[in-house]
């Protein structure tokens, strides 16, 4: 079987970074954890919310890395001296990835009540006509 690739259209030139974004995000293999959300909040920007409860915001780090936003939390271990029956709230770490797509922009990033909101912004995009002359050859 052939794989079917955009430089297999013709009519679709210049997307050849789109397919290599196609990759690396299929390629991300994010789990479950932390359960996030996306919203829009308008036509030109997004919100991604994480539950990190339990995270303290120096746990976490946020980073932005060729054009990938990355969301890392680590918790420090301090069971130490402690006894516990039953231990069902585990402290690990994680990492979350989002590919952002040219002209978005991180915003601000904002902890309340267990959940990480971080706003995102797309430019407004120009609508720009060009017309090529012809000459003769």
């Amino acid at each position: 079987m052939t794989k079917m690739t955009l430089g297999s259209y013709p009519h679709m030139l210049g997307f050849e970074q789109l397919e290599r974004l196609l990759e690396r995000t299929a390629k991300s293999g994010n789990e479950g954890y932390p359960p996030f959300n996306i919203e829009q909040t308008s036509d030109f920007s997004y919100r991604i919310t994480l539950a990190v409860a339990g995270f303290a915001e120096a746990d976490l780090s946020i980073t932005v890395e060729d054009r990938q936003l990355v969301i890392r939390g680590r918790q420090s271990d301090d069971s130490e001296g402690r006894v516990f029956l039953h231990r069902g709230i585990a402290s690990r770490q994680f990492q979350r990835s989002f590919v952002l797509a040219d002209g978005v922009d991180v915003g601000e990033a904002v902890m309340e009540n267990g959940l990480l909101h971080v706003d995102l912004t797309r430019a407004r995009p120009e609508k720009i006509v060009q017309t090529i002359s012809i000459r003769k050859g």
